[in-house]
C-alpha cells in the first residue's frame, strides 16, 4: 500500500513506433511478448504510433529501456525481456532465457 491507502500501480511499458516505417507488426509482436512473459506483474503495454524518422523506443514507466537509434537496431526477445525485467523485478528468473547458450 503507498501513503494513499491504494495499492501501487503496476508499471507499464510503452512502445512508440515509426508509422511511415510500417514497425507496428513489430511493436505489436514485442508488447505480446512482454505480457505473455510478465502476466500479473505490468499494468499494461501501450503501443503509440509515433512520427516519421525511425523512431522505435521502448519505456518502462517514464524510463527509456530501449531506443532503435541508441542501441543500434531492434532488440531481440531476450535483450527486452532482460531489460524489463532488470527494471520491475530485478530477482525474477527468466527461465531458459537467463542460462547462457552451449
Amino acid at each position: 500500500m503507498t501513503g494513499s491507502g491504494k495499492p501501487p500501480e503496476n508499471p507499464t511499458v510503452t512502445i512508440t513506433y515509426c508509422t511511415g516505417c510500417n514497425w507496428l507488426l513489430r511493436a505489436g509482436w514485442m508488447a505480446q511478448e512482454l505480457l505473455q512473459t510478465f502476466q500479473g506483474t505490468l499494468g499494461g503495454v501501450t503501443l503509440v504510433p509515433g512520427d516519421t524518422g525511425g523512431i522505435f523506443e521502448i519505456h518502462v514507466d517514464k524510463e527509456l529501456v530501449w531506443d532503435r537509434k541508441r542501441d543500434g537496431g531492434f532488440p531481440d526477445a531476450k535483450e527486452l525481456k532482460t531489460r524489463v525485467r532488470d527494471r520491475i523485478d530485478p530477482d525474477r528468473d527468466l527461465g531458459h532465457l537467463d542460462r547462457p547458450a552451449p
